[in-house]
């Protein structure tokens, strides 16, 4: 998942908890979060 992709979802999630003019959708919620478990960020830091 590239960092563009995880703030995207970052940015949803935000939208959904915290918005109060956004329905709440527990399942999209859940959804979002579980694509965020699921891939590992890619790292702006080089290893070696």
């Amino acid at each position: 998942m590239s960092e563009a992709e995880l703030e995207r979802i970052e940015e949803q999630l935000d939208r959904l908890l915290n918005d109060p003019e956004t329905r709440m959708d527990p399942h999209k919620v859940w959804s979002l979060l579980d694509q965020i478990s699921e891939k590992p960020a890619v790292s702006r830091t080089s290893q070696g």
